[in-house]
């Protein structure tokens, strides 16, 4: 249906620039629009025909890219083309040496990292006030949301209910929960040093993992699959399992906040609260005595907790594989720039998994 939609769209607005071609001085332009256009729905009509799962495209391919590239950068980095090391690394442990200079000019500044929590937390707004809509009224999504998820998610077919409304809305508000603190954090307390930049690339996943992860609490959902409706909300549906999950959550999601504050608190005055340096410092305190990164560390915990409450929905695990390899490999960089930089690094810490890793 949705294809010859598309295709019934895309005849519509190829008379009409075919029109302004013939009849328009700007005839050079709207032709440029038309082929524009034309791949655009392209593109669209492929995704439909052949079912394509955009998410799980998305999270698979981060992961490839992440481990492919994080590995190389951790066992043979001296070999790499200097594009490949300036565009993986950034912040305390970015590239040091000569640069490349069309790296260069896609860099921005890493305080930028505050405008995806923006959007993170605007969109998880959107799924939970759609979430707890459909349990409140007892209807479904909208029909262009359900469209929307049919596009991204692979088709009507694919789509098949996997998590109960109960199990949505506590994984929505979990999901908010976080984005609302991160948002809070990047925009309000975290010191960012103003020559600290990251490649476009880190900037553009920032934006497609919260697109992909709040989508996945939709995409699998009562309510939010054709044919299907939103199920009461009950505490007593929560299961034992969900509510430890839910204290791994809440443990976890209390924890990287002490940590990123002991982080800001480095480069501030102690009595004054001012700002006294942009330079990375050695952490110390809480589970910073144990591993080199443990905001990282907490923030698989706490994926691997919302996976635990929605334990059947495959598109999560895709998530949860991908969010672990990304922690890991910057986990690994920031523990090898603590020892590079600091004589007396404490040698029992580890780069993310107490005691192990």
């Amino acid at each position: 249906m949705y294809v010859y939609l598309l295709t019934a769209v895309k005849a519509g607005i190829y008379i009409r620039i075919r029109k302004q071609f013939y009849f328009n001085s700007d005839s050079l332009q709207n032709f440029e629009n038309f082929k524009l256009f034309n791949m655009i729905f392209d593109y669209f009509e492929y995704i439909l025909k052949n079912k394509i799962n955009l998410i799980h495209t998305i999270f698979i391919g981060f992961t490839i890219i992440i481990v492919v590239n994080g590995s190389l950068i951790n066992l043979m980095e001296p070999l790499l083309p200097v594009f490949i090391r300036q565009s993986f690394r950034y912040g305390k442990h970015k590239h040091i040496g000569s640069k490349d200079a069309l790296v260069s000019m896609i860099e921005i500044p890493k305080s930028w990292f505050s405008h995806f929590y923006v959007f993170a937390f605007s969109w998880a707004l959107w799924a939970l006030y759609l979430v707890l809509k459909g349990i409140i009224m007892h209807t479904t999504a909208p029909d262009y949301v359900i469209q929307f998820l049919d596009l991204v998610g692979g088709g009507t077919e694919a789509r098949k209910v996997l998590i109960d409304s109960n199990t949505a809305l506590i994984a929505a508000v979990l999901m908010t929960l976080q984005c609302a603190r991160r948002f809070y954090e990047t925009n309000f307390v975290q010191i960012f040093s103003k020559k600290s930049k990251i490649n476009l690339s880190h900037y553009i996943v920032g934006y497609l993992h919260y697109f992909g992860a709040i989508l996945a609490l939709l995409l699998n959902t009562e309510g939010f699959v054709k044919g299907s409706m939103p199920s009461t909300f009950s505490f007593r549906k929560i299961t034992l399992f969900q509510y430890a999950c839910l204290f791994l959550f809440h443990f976890s999601w209390s924890q990287q906040y002490k940590s990123n504050m002991i982080l800001v608190n480095l480069r501030k005055d102690a009595k004054t609260g001012k700002v006294e340096t942009e330079k990375h410092l050695l952490p110390t305190g809480g589970f910073f005595n144990i591993v080199s990164s443990p905001h990282m560390l907490f923030e698989v915990l706490m994926y691997a907790a919302l996976l635990g409450i929605m334990a059947n929905s495959f598109t999560w695990k895709l998530i949860v594989i991908w969010v672990c390899s990304n922690q890991l490999m910057n986990a690994l960089l920031t523990h090898k720039w603590y020892k590079e930089n600091f004589k007396n690094y404490p040698k029992h810490r580890k780069a993310l998994i107490p005691f192990i890793l």
